[in-house]
C-alpha cells in the first residue's frame, strides 16, 4: 500500500511539472497568456522628455513631461511661429527691411553676427534665427513685430493660450535669456523667467509645423553664410540634421530623415533640443530638456527616435470613402429617397504598435440633428459622424479619432406629389397600428 502511494505521488508531480513547464513554455510563444508590458523605460540622462506622432498628437513616450523648465533657445520656435504668421497674414514680407536696435546689436550668446544700426532683410533674419539660433536676430524681428521686445513677449503669451498650451507656459523675450541675462532690456510689466513643460514645447513645435511647414525649409539647412561677402557660414547648432550625413564632423551624429527643429542652451537649462524626423510616411517630434552636455542632447534625442521608429507604425484603419457598419444610411425627410447612404470624408490612421492587431476598434456613429436632415441633399454634405476607438492590450492607453459622415449620392427633394402620398401612407399604418394595439 506504501509504495502505490508512492508511486501514485511520483506520477502527480512528473505530471504537474510537465504542466508548468509547458504552460511557461506556451505563454513564450502565445502572447495572449504573457503578463502585460509595463511603461518602457529607456534609461535617458534628462530633466524632461516626450515623443509625439506629429499627425495625431499621439504621445509614444513621456518622461516627467509637465514640469515646467527653462527652455532656452527652444522658445524661439514661438518668435518663429510668429515671425511666419506675420507674413502670411501680409504684415510682413521677406524682403522687408529689418535694422538692428542698439538692444539687438548688443544682445549676449547665440548670433552676434548683426551690428547695431545693420539693415538686412526679414528673410535673412530669419535665416540667421532659425540656422544660428541667433539672438540679435531675434530680438531684431521681435522689435520689429511689436514695437519693443516686452510688446512681442505679450504676443507670445497670448499665442501660447490661442495654441492651448498649459497655464505654466510663458514667455518674456523673443530668444529664452533670462532676466539676468538681459540685464537693463528685462521687461518690466512681465514677471518671471521663460518656462516650458517639454509636453507644451512638443506641442509648439507640432503646431509650427502644421501651420507654417516652410519652417522646415529653414531648419533643415546644414550651414548658410549670412552674407556672401562673410569668411565663414553659420553652422547649423542642430548637429543631427539628415543633412550632415557626409559631413566629417557631424556624420556619427547625424539622423536620417531629421530636418529640424529647435536647440537651446543656458546655465540654467542645460542642453535642450526639439528634434523632428519623418521615415516611412511617419514624422516623429520628440523633446529633451536638461541634459548634460551638448552632444548627449543630440544622444538622448537619438533613443526617443529610434523607439519610435523601430516599435510603432501608422495603420490606416478606415479607408476614406468607405461605408460603416455602424452607420450605413441617415435618415432624411422630404427626400426622394427616405434615406441617403453615407461614407468616410477621409481616412482614418493611428499610430499603433508594428504587428498590433485592429480587431479591438470600436465604431460609434452619430447623425447630425433630425432638423438640418432635409432634402435636397448634395452628394459629399455632412450627415453625422463616426467615433473610432483602438484600446491598446499592453497599455490600455485609448486612442480617438471623429470622422464626417458625407452624403454618398445625391437626394433631391420631393415633389408634392410623392409627399402627399407619403403623408397620406403614414397616416393609414398610424391608425392600422392604433387600431392593432387596441386589441
Amino acid at each position: 500500500m506504501g509504495k502505490l502511494f508512492q508511486r501514485k505521488k511520483w506520477y502527480i508531480t512528473v505530471v504537474l511539472s510537465f504542466m508548468l513547464a509547458f504552460s511557461y513554455i506556451f505563454s513564450l510563444v502565445n502572447p495572449n497568456f504573457a503578463r502585460a508590458a509595463g511603461p518602457v523605460d529607456l534609461k535617458l540622462n534628462v530633466k524632461s522628455a516626450i515623443l509625439i506622432e506629429a499627425d495625431t498628437g499621439q504621445v509614444l513616450y513621456e518622461y516627467n513631461a509637465d514640469e515646467a523648465l527653462p527652455p532656452a533657445s527652444m522658445s524661439k520656435m514661438m518668435t518663429e511661429y510668429l515671425v511666419l504668421e506675420n507674413i502670411k497674414n501680409g504684415k510682413l514680407s521677406w524682403d522687408t527691411p529689418v535694422t538692428a536696435s542698439k538692444y539687438a546689436g548688443s544682445v549676449i550668446g547665440s548670433g552676434q553676427l548683426i551690428a547695431e544700426g545693420e539693415t538686412l532683410s526679414v528673410k535673412d533674419m530669419f535665416y540667421s534665427l532659425s540656422i544660428y539660433s541667433a539672438n540679435d536676430a531675434a530680438v531684431a524681428l521681435a522689435e520689429k513685430i511689436g514695437g519693443t521686445e516686452e510688446n512681442f513677449a505679450n504676443m507670445m503669451n497670448q499665442k501660447a493660450k490661442e495654441l492651448g498650451l498649459s497655464d505654466s507656459a510663458h514667455f518674456i523675450n523673443a530668444t529664452g535669456l533670462t532676466r539676468a541675462d538681459i540685464g537693463q532690456y528685462a521687461p518690466k510689466n512681465i514677471q518671471g523667467e521663460t518656462m516650458l513643460s517639454a509636453r507644451d514645447t512638443a506641442k509648439l513645435a507640432d503646431r509650427l509645423l502644421k501651420d507654417h511647414p516652410e519652417i522646415l525649409d529653414f531648419t533643415k539647412i546644414p550651414s548658410k553664410k549670412l552674407r556672401e561677402s562673410d569668411k565663414s557660414p553659420m553652422i547649423n547648432w542642430n548637429w543631427m540634421l539628415e543633412g550632415n550625413m557626409n559631413n566629417p564632423n557631424f556624420k556619427n551624429i547625424a539622423y536620417p530623415g531629421l530636418d529640424g527643429l529647435k536647440t537651446g542652451h543656458t546655465n540654467e537649462a542645460g542642453y535642450c533640443f526639439t528634434g523632428t524626423a519623418v521615415q516611412n510616411g511617419m514624422r516623429l517630434i520628440s523633446v529633451v530638456m536638461g541634459t548634460n552636455s551638448e552632444r548627449a542632447r543630440f544622444d538622448e534625442t537619438r533613443k526617443l527616435l529610434d523607439y519610435g521608429f523601430q516599435n510603432f507604425e501608422k495603420k490606416t484603419v478606415l479607408n476614406a470613402q468607405s461605408s460603416v457598419d455602424a452607420m450605413k444610411t441617415v435618415k432624411v425627410k422630404k427626400g426622394v429617397k427616405l434615406e441617403v447612404p453615407v461614407v468616410t470624408e477621409k481616412e482614418v490612421t493611428f499610430i499603433l504598435k508594428k504587428g498590433a492587431k485592429t480587431e479591438a476598434l470600436e465604431i460609434t456613429g452619430q447623425p447630425k440633428d433630425e432638423s438640418t436632415l432635409t432634402a435636397p441633399i448634395k452628394q459629399g454634405d455632412i450627415l453625422g459622424t463616426v467615433t473610432v476607438s483602438y484600446k491598446d492590450p499592453d497599455t490600455n492607453q485609448v486612442q480617438k479619432q471623429q470622422v464626417n459622415m458625407v452624403a454618398a449620392e445625391p437626394n433631391d427633394k420631393a415633389g408634392w406629389f410623392r409627399l402627399s402620398m407619403r403623408a397620406v401612407k403614414n397616416l393609414f399604418v398610424d391608425l392600422f397600428t392604433g387600431i392593432k394595439n387596441m386589441f
